[in-house]
């Protein structure tokens, strides 16, 4: 079941997982500012993204874009990695539902890691502003990057945690 709000709120959440560690270490110092994450992330280009490896064979996706339309959207689930997305400045909508009530119009592709679905009137929807944090599992479907009210320039994290065998 995905979990969100603050980062403090989502660390506690995942606490007793260890897999969840330096992913956790990492959006913290992603958050901070001067720090060099917060730095790197702060100075990317409209556009790019940056792959930040961190320990337990996790990763980071830093990137900075400009929020879509909900008709541009789509849900996604991974099978590999649990996202952890870190809002480090700007503002988006993301939609949430539970994968096994929805259709795939794209079977899984192994290489990125990722499947899609129909779109569905019955998905919850998260307001994120710096400093919240969503971790969505396997089951969890996911339309991230979407516009509050305008298209408007977001810069976050996404943090690829392993799922355990």
């Amino acid at each position: 079941m995905a979990c969100f709000g603050a980062l403090t709120q989502v660390r506690a959440c995942c606490a007793s997982l260890p897999e969840f560690q330096a992913a956790f270490a990492y959006a913290l110092e992603a958050l901070t500012a001067g720090s060099t994450a917060h730095r790197r992330i702060t100075a990317l280009a409209e556009g790019s993204t940056h792959r930040q490896e961190l320990a337990g064979g996790a990763c980071a996706v830093e990137m900075a874009y400009r929020t879509k339309s909900r008709s541009e959207g789509f849900f996604e689930t991974h099978r590999r990695y649990i996202d952890v997305q870190v809002i480090v400045t700007g503002e988006e909508l993301m939609e949430v539902a539970a994968a096994a009530g929805l259709a795939v119009t794209q079977d899984y592709d192994e290489a990125s890691d990722f499947i899609k679905y129909a779109d569905t009137g019955a998905a919850s929807v998260l307001w994120m502003r710096p400093g919240d944090a969503a971790v969505f599992w396997p089951e969890d479907a996911h339309m991230p990057s979407l516009a509050v009210r305008h298209p408007a320039l977001v810069r976050k994290t996404v943090i690829k945690v392993p799922v355990n065998s």
